[in-house]
């Protein structure tokens, strides 16, 4: 074909992994085209509410300062609930300035000013319809209104990816793959925020809080569910949300906003958002397939990134900072091809070596396990283990009358009796071969 280039690299999705993307190669003065089709920058893009400076650093360099942060995130507590209470692990370290709580659209509105001021041009609104190729190579993108083309195309468009699909890069995930994530911010005035979470009201103090285990509700089937629950503290909002796995919704056709309403009500979380008002509902499909089911990541004239790339690491909740700092090494890879001016596939997978000589698929290669094993025993670890957790803490922190060592030997033999030998030789066996896995992977 007849190839007459708009750029030197065109990239699909203005989330944090294609912004990182186009950033890295603007600045080394190539011609960028970015394409996103969303009206507005974060209209459409989800994520709970840190960002981790590290990464931040990495792709923004000299722009950092300017970041539009509320709070710092330097309170973290894992909260085991019960039908009636929890049980919590709380880390506080208030010299730390490692996670930012933003708001997707002020992030996303900030980079995309601060791509723009480097020359990336940059297309809202905007559609991809289909990848321009010929003879297995990419050219360029097909719109709604024009086709642009360039020699690399790097695909950044989400978790459901449509791109990378049609060009065979990666198959249709499992629903048991994906994780649906509900997000709702409630406004509260900043001084309450403050005091009901003991902040102070210079932004350095921030609370994420991620809640474990489904024992609580009235709806049927809430038991049955693998799921997690966060909350951020922002200056005078807080987000809540929940994600579900998608196999567990089918599978007990349930409402995820039921679910949601019904966590709202836990006696953990209801008194913190109490007289909140709901200013905006968000969803959004997140990849939890990890490291076994990362697609095929280069073609000819194709670099995959982000989300896109199935780049998650759910455990511990890290999404964008997978996504800056494989954009931003998808942009370094997309450099090196220009300059030898060889874009095809074997020249672009230097962006694989790239990732396995950073933390990206070392983590996902050492927690690669981890979420299969703790779903195959989601009923055990969600509710049956918080569940006596609070049982255990009742009797020590109780003055009953009755001999601690009685009631500690009651409920010791209370487990053996309730579970099977075989059940709990499964439950610490899979517990701990998801430690041995992160504490000896790559």
């Amino acid at each position: 074909m007849d190839k007459k280039y708009n750029a030197d690299v065109i990239v699909v999705g203005a989330g944090p992994s294609g912004i990182s993307a186009a950033l890295e190669v603007a600045r080394s003065g190539k011609k960028v085209v970015l394409v996103e089709r969303a009206q507005y920058p974060g209209s459409k893009n989800m994520y709970g509410g840190a960002v981790y400076t590290t990464a931040l650093k990495e792709v923004f360099r000299e722009d950092f300062d300017a970041i539009p942060y509320e709070r710092v995130i330097n309170s973290h507590t894992w909260a085991f609930l019960s039908d009636n209470g929890s049980f919590n692990i709380t880390n506080n370290d208030y010299n730390t300035k490692d996670a930012l709580a933003i708001k997707r659209f002020n992030l996303e509105k900030w980079m995309i000013d601060v791509v723009k001021r480097h020359g990336v041009y940059y297309i809202p609104n905007t559609l991809v319809k289909n990848l321009i190729q010929e003879n297995g190579i990419v050219y360029g993108i097909k719109t709604e209104l024009e086709d642009y083309y360039a020699p690399i195309t790097i695909i950044a468009d989400g978790a459901n990816s449509l791109l990378a699909k049609e060009i065979g890069l990666r198959n249709k995930f499992d629903s048991k793959d994906i994780i649906l994530s509900v997000k709702e911010v409630i406004k509260l005035d900043k001084k309450t925020i403050e005091e009901r979470f003991h902040l102070s009201d210079d932004g350095s103090m921030g609370v994420n809080k991620q809640y474990f285990g489904t024992d609580f509700g009235s709806i049927k089937g809430i038991r049955n569910l693998f799921m997690m629950t966060y909350l951020y503290t922002f200056k005078d909002t807080l987000m809540l949300g929940v994600g579900v796995n998608l196999a567990d919704l089918t599978r007990n056709k349930l409402n995820i906003n039921q679910i949601l309403d019904e966590v709202k009500k836990h006696p953990d979380i209801s008194p913190l958002i109490k007289d909140g008002e709901i200013i905006e509902y968000s969803a959004h499909l997140i990849p939890e397939g990890g490291y076994k089911k990362i697609p095929k990541l280069t073609s000819n004239g194709v670099i995959v990134v982000g989300d896109a790339a199935g780049f998650v690491n759910g455990v511990h909740f890290e999404g964008t900072n997978f996504a800056l700092i494989s954009g931003k090494l998808a942009g370094e890879s997309a450099i090196n091809a220009l300059n030898n001016n060889d874009f095809s596939e074997r020249s672009l997978s230097v962006y694989r070596k790239k990732l396995e000589k950073s933390f990206i698929l070392k983590d996902l290669y050492s927690y690669r396990n981890v979420i299969e094993r703790l779903y195959s025993r989601s009923d055990s670890i969600a509710i049956y283990y918080p569940k006596k957790i609070k049982q255990f803490f009742e009797i020590i922190t109780s003055a009953n009358c009755v001999s601690k060592s009685v009631q500690i030997r009651k409920f010791v033999f209370s487990i053996f009796k309730d579970r099977k030998f075989s059940d709990l030789f499964k439950d610490f066996s899979s517990i701990f071969k998801c430690v041995m896995d992160v504490f000896f992977g790559k």
